[in-house]
C-alpha cells in the first residue's frame, strides 16, 4: 500500500476553521505523468474515507491509455487529507508542544479544511490550473467544495454524495463513532495505531460495510449459506475479514476524525442558500449517482445537478451499493470520457 507517495511540509502554517494552528504540517501526496511548461495539465483526485494518497490502488480502473487519468496526457496528483494516518499530519503525528503523538488532542477537521489543505499544497507546487477535479463520498464532498473555493478548476466530477450530509448519514457515522469509543481498549482515547488491531474500529468498518453495499448484493453473494460447521453465515465472516482488515491498517483517532469531518460537509453553512451558492459554479459537471446506493441515495445527486447551472447527470447501474463507483471502473470510464471530450469542445 502506498508506493510511490512523497511527504513534504507546508512552508506557511496551515490554520484549521477552529484555529488551530500547524507549523510545516507534513503532506502525502502521489502524482504521475508530467506537468507542462503553464503548469496546468492537472487532474486532482480526492480520495474518500478510509482512502490514501496512492489512488492507482484504490481507483485503477480510471487510470492508463484511453481512461479518465492518463499520464500521457495529464499531470495526476492525490493529496492525503489532514487528520489521516497515511502521512499528511494526523493524530499520530507528534505535537511539538508535548513531542508524543498528538492522539486525542488533535484539533476536529472539516471538509473545508481539507480543501484548504490541499489548496495551499498546490499554491506552493506553483499550479496554476486543473482541468478537472473527481472524487466519490468524501471526495466527492471534497470536489464540491473546491469548486465552490477554488477558481482553478474548468470541470468537475462528483460522485455519490450530496450538497450536505444528510441526519441518515451523520446517524451511521455517530453509531460506528460510539462503537470505538465504547470499546474496553479506547480507554482515555490515546490509543496508538502500533499497538495491535482495535476491535472498536473493526466493528465500526463492519456497520459501515452493511451501508456500502446493498441487499440484494449480499442476497446474491452471500444469500443464507454457512461458513463453517459452528453455524456462522458467510455474510458474519465476510464482515468479521473486513472489519479486521482495516483495524490493522486505519487509526481509531482517524477514522473519528474524518467521519465528524463528513458529518460537517454542508456547502451553505456560514454562506447563503444552496441555490444561490451553486450557482455561481459556471464550470461543467458531471454529477454521478449509482443507482443501488442506500447511503446517498440517487436523489441526493440528482438534486445535485438540477442546482449546478452547467451540469449533466449519469447514473452507474450496479447491484454493488455505495461501493459502485469503486467497482464499475467500465461505467465511470465510458460516463466520464465523453464528459471531458464534450467539455473541451465546449458542447455542455
Amino acid at each position: 500500500m502506498n508506493q510511490g507517495v512523497d511527504i513534504k511540509k507546508l512552508e506557511k502554517p496551515f490554520i484549521t476553521e477552529s484555529g488551530f494552528r500547524f507549523e510545516h504540517a507534513p503532506v502525502a501526496y502521489k502524482t504521475w505523468g508530467k506537468l507542462n511548461s503553464s503548469r496546468d495539465n492537472v487532474i486532482l483526485i480526492f480520495h474518500a474515507l478510509t482512502g490514501h494518497a496512492a489512488a492507482d490502488e484504490w481507483f485503477p480502473g480510471i487510470f492508463g491509455e484511453g481512461n479518465v487519468c492518463d499520464p500521457d496526457e495529464h499531470f495526476i496528483i492525490c493529496i492525503n487529507v489532514p487528520g489521516s494516518c497515511y502521512g499528511s499530519v494526523g493524530p499520530q503525528s507528534i505535537n511539538p508542544k508535548t513531542e508524543s503523538p498528538y492522539q486525542n488532542e488533535f484539533p476536529e477537521i472539516t471538509i473545508r479544511d481539507m480543501v484548504r489543505f490541499q489548496q495551499q499544497f498546490l499554491d506552493q507546487k506553483g499550479i496554476t490550473g486543473i482541468e478537472l477535479v473527481i472524487g466519490g463520498s468524501m471526495g466527492g464532498m471534497q470536489a464540491l467544495e473546491f469548486i465552490i473555493m477554488d477558481r482553478r478548476p474548468r470541470s468537475a466530477v462528483l460522485i455519490a454524495m450530496g450538497k450536505a450530509h444528510t441526519p441518515w448519514a451523520i446517524g451511521i457515522s455517530h453509531a460506528q463513532r460510539v462503537a470505538i469509543t465504547n470499546d474496553p481498549d479506547w480507554k482515555d482515547g490515546n490509543y496508538g495505531l502500533n499497538e495491535g488491531p482495535f476491535r472498536g474500529v473493526a466493528a465500526a468498518r463492519m456497520m459501515a460495510m452493511i451501508t456500502y453495499r446493498a441487499p440484494e448484493d449480499y442476497n446474491r453473494k452471500f444469500g443464507r449459506k454457512l461458513q463453517n460447521e459452528d453455524g456462522q453465515f458467510q455474510i458474519e465472516s465476510y464482515l468479521n475479514y473486513q472489519g479486521e482488515k482495516l483495524a490493522k491498517r486505519m487509526d481509531a483517532h482517524t477514522y473519528i476524525i474524518l467521519t465528524k469531518a463528513m458529518d460537517s460537509h454542508d456547502i451553505s453553512r456560514g454562506r447563503s442558500d444552496f441555490e444561490q451558492i451553486l450557482d455561481r459554479v459556471e464550470i461543467p459537471v458531471q454529477v454521478i449517482g449509482i443507482t443501488s446506493d442506500h447511503l446517498y441515495p440517487t436523489a441526493e445527486q440528482k438534486e445535485l445537478a438540477e442546482l449546478l447551472p452547467n451540469s449533466r447527470y449519469a447514473e452507474i447501474n450496479s447491484p454493488a451499493g455505495h461501493d459502485g463507483f469503486l467497482i464499475e471502473f467500465e461505467q465511470l470510464n465510458q460516463i466520464i470520457k465523453p464528459f471531458t471530450l464534450q467539455k473541451e469542445l465546449q458542447l455542455i
